[in-house]
């Protein structure tokens, strides 16, 4: 069932297939225009640009404008091409990891606010690529732990990457425990690093990385996390924020979010009143708003 899912969701949402459905949206919203443009061309254009949406595609793009709107922009649908400048125009494990350097200009992306949707019908100015990395993937874990949940009738949990979503019964008495780490590894093994041992009931539980997705161009290191003040990748304060929410989206979305904010994230957290975990660049942990507070590690007497 889960896989049936998740090719549902790839179809409709992959920046990187050329038969996905988020990719021929892109595509017929970029036109060129050599004469000169008056207000009605621009209102014809508008009726023009609006597109009906499958339902998955359209609810995806309903989850990545909620978490926008939540984020106040932080976490911006509107990257893709500035997600393409950087050099993550393919999957992940197709891009190199080393190359040449790159010549790269701070520029905004055009604005999640541009973006309308209305029911499954939305309307975009024409050029501009939608990237729902940043949410896509937590939404489906949620669609699917409550699809599968109802379904079967018992406790599931969903994770995906570093995205974590339950439903249905927890176990008894304390739910479903997770380790959360900064290096992705088998579970079995010993952590590296600080880590933090945790159980939730509900929800989802989310962990954002600069150091999972990153490559190198010259002397520049690059992730995939960028700011869309400047369509660059978010300056290197944490290195991973792992947030709990209500739901996966949710807490994918302020992770992101708190990524991006650097210091500034704790207190928007805690404003929030988001458990948060935040690993700075040295390996210092901050939590906030009644994460678990870290425990000495017996073997090392560092914090786990």
């Amino acid at each position: 069932m889960l896989t049936a899912d998740l090719a549902e969701v790839d179809a409709a949402c992959s920046r990187f297939r050329s038969d996905s459905e988020i990719r021929a949206l892109s595509r017929s919203t970029t036109r060129t225009r050599t004469r000169t443009r008056t207000d009605a061309d621009a209102d014809a254009d508008a009726d023009a640009n609006q597109t009906e949406l499958s339902p998955l595609l359209a609810e995806a793009i309903a989850v990545a404008l909620r978490a926008a709107r939540l984020t106040d922009g932080d976490v911006d649908p509107t990257v893709g091409a500035a997600m393409s400048r950087v050099g993550y125009d393919r999957d992940f494990s197709l891009v190199a990891s080393t190359g040449p350097p790159m010549r790269l200009t701070a520029r905004t992306v055009p604005g999640w606010q541009s973006v309308h949707l209305d029911g499954r019908r939305l309307a975009m100015p024409e050029g501009i690529e939608l990237d729902l990395g940043a949410t896509a993937k937590a939404w489906a874990a949620d669609r699917s732990a409550a699809r599968i949940a109802t379904r079967l009738r018992c406790g599931v949990l969903v994770g995906l990457g570093g995205d974590i979503a339950v439903a249905g019964p927890p176990p008894e008495p304390h739910g479903w425990r997770i380790r959360v780490q900064d290096v992705t590894d088998d579970p079995e093994r010993a952590p590296e690093g600080p880590y933090a041992l945790v159980a939730i009931k509900d929800g989802g539980l989310a962990t954002s990385s600069i150091t999972a997705r990153r490559w190198q161009r010259g002397g520049d290191v690059l992730h995939h996390i960028l700011d869309p003040r400047t369509g660059l990748p978010a300056k290197p304060v944490w290195r991973t924020v792992s947030v709990a929410a209500g739901t996966c989206a949710d807490a994918n979305a302020a992770s992101t979010a708190a990524i991006i904010r650097g210091r500034d994230a704790v207190a928007w957290l805690a404003a929030h009143n988001l458990p948060a975990r935040l690993v700075d660049t040295k390996g210092a942990v901050f939590t906030v708003a009644g994460w678990p507070t870290p425990s000495p590690d017996p073997k090392t007497g560092g914090p786990r």
